[in-house]
């Protein structure tokens, strides 16, 4: 960018000429990101929903084994061999149904990664060196 569209230099330019072509860029610019921040987003949330599902998933069986397990704790004190050994057998397998979904659940998440925009920011922190610097990224 060291020369206008029409072939002139850009320190022969009025000042502001060049601060309104400065606004309309850093308009443009700012308006880039946002659309890349939002297309990367969206991307991650797509990728991570299936694990989040696969957490309440694990939640509600979770609370189900809870449930068998409470069953268990009150037929196992009124002595019945059959019917607490019957809830306890219950219980675990709700847990350990609980216990893979989180585990699957937590392997989806960990795969998206964090849910921050990372190529967003990579290119703003671009966008401020080369802001700090102009000449240099000019001259690549």
């Amino acid at each position: 960018m060291s020369s206008v569209s029409n072939g002139q230099d850009l320190r022969e330019q009025p000042a502001g000429e060049l601060l309104k072509q400065l606004a309309s860029e850093t308009t443009t610019l700012v308006r880039q990101e946002l659309e890349l921040a939002k297309a990367e987003m969206r991307e991650k949330g797509r990728k991570a929903g299936p694990g989040i599902g696969m957490w309440g998933a694990a939640g509600v069986v979770a609370l189900a084994a809870l449930g068998a397990l409470t069953a268990f704790f009150i037929l196992a004190v009124d002595g019945a061999l059959p019917n607490w050994a019957a809830a306890l057998i219950v219980a675990a397998v709700y847990g350990g149904i609980a216990a893979v979904l989180y585990m699957r659940g937590k392997q989806r998440v960990d795969e998206v990664g964090s849910p921050a925009p990372r190529q967003t920011i990579e290119t703003l922190k671009e966008d401020v060196e080369w802001a700090k610097h102009p000449t240099k990224s000019a001259s690549r």
